[in-house]
């Protein structure tokens, strides 16, 4: 079964956007950054959730992602599903922040049950057969809305939802341009995917 191991941010400033990284969530090597001036506008197609056990622990996260910062795009908030908010960090990735708890089991921590790279697809149903066809397996699938397929056991979740709906969890406009700013690696041979969202080897490190 393919997986995805790390993401790569293209940022304008690496040095910049690590200490921020660093303060705001403290992130492992599951994020990886890199320069880049690539013209990009709008919304990027993509966004970043961290998935956490109680709302304190993402309060927490957006206390610091705030502080380190980040700007604000919807306030922490129970919801039907359970408690969360979205950050837009200073290089201009999104992230949501997020707990299927909505109420506190013990001491806030700072710690991350699960990364996931949400992915926004014009043709839902044709983007899930090519991930099929490049060796990814399917885990839960809503018709032609949402997709998941890597477990929460791999290093990074992979979704896929349609890029208006992806656009409104994270409070934008889905209008953009340009780069999307993100690579993303795995086992897999190199691709890029029907929507432009580039893979590489993660032994390689290259296209």
């Amino acid at each position: 079964m393919a997986y995805l191991e790390f993401v790569t941010l293209e940022v304008p400033d690496p040095a910049d956007a690590e200490r921020f990284y660093a303060a705001a969530f403290g992130l492992d090597d599951r994020l990886r950054l890199q320069f880049s001036d690539a013209p990009t506008s709008g919304f990027r197609g993509f966004a970043l959730s961290l998935v956490v056990a109680q709302p304190s622990t993402v309060d927490s996260l957006y206390s610091t992602a705030i502080e380190a910062g980040a700007k604000p795009l919807k306030p922490v908030a129970k919801s039907l599903w359970g408690y969360g908010g979205v950050v837009q960090a200073p290089d201009g990735a999104i992230w949501t922040l997020a707990s299927s708890s909505k109420k506190d089991t013990g001491p806030a921590t700072r710690e991350i049950d699960e990364v996931v790279l949400q992915l926004g697809a014009h043709d839902v149903p044709a983007s899930k057969r090519f991930y099929v066809e490049h060796g990814f397996e399917v885990t839960k699938s809503y018709g032609r809305k949402y997709v998941e397929f890597s477990p929460p056991s791999c290093p990074v979740s992979l979704s896929l939802y349609t890029r208006k709906a992806l656009a409104k969890v994270a409070g934008l406009p889905p209008a953009g341009s340009g780069s999307h700013r993100l690579v993303i690696g795995g086992d897999t041979k190199p691709f890029t995917d029907p929507d432009g969202f580039v893979w590489v080897n993660h032994d390689l490190g290259t296209q």
